[in-house]
């Protein structure tokens, strides 16, 4: 049973497909390969979670596309929400916003 799905290799964040536990191990699909991810925090379904560490200031990635920046480092497993991601879309005050 898949945990969480990522779309594309690049993608820096999953999303829980289930309700995912501190402490468990989440099982994420990429193409064919799986792996595991450690959670480090309780994760709500449909929430985005980190595949790996992501610096402060990095692109948060999913679906090959840039969706936010991260405002301050993100644990792998940990929850990606909008305590430490801001939004690049629709803001109005970035060049080539859309």
């Amino acid at each position: 049973m898949i945990d969480g799905i990522i779309l594309n290799d690049k993608d820096n964040v999953a999303t829980a497909v289930q309700v995912l536990a501190k402490g468990q191990k989440a099982r994420v699909r990429l193409n064919r390969e799986e792996v595991e991810i450690l959670m480090t925090e309780d994760i709500p379904y449909g929430h985005k979670f980190a595949v790996r560490d992501i610096t402060a200031g990095e692109d948060i990635l999913k679906y090959g596309e840039v969706i936010g920046r991260a405002t301050k480092s993100i644990a792998g497993g940990s929850h990606a929400h909008v305590q430490n991601i801001e939004s690049l879309r629709g803001r109005g005050d970035l060049k080539g916003d859309k």
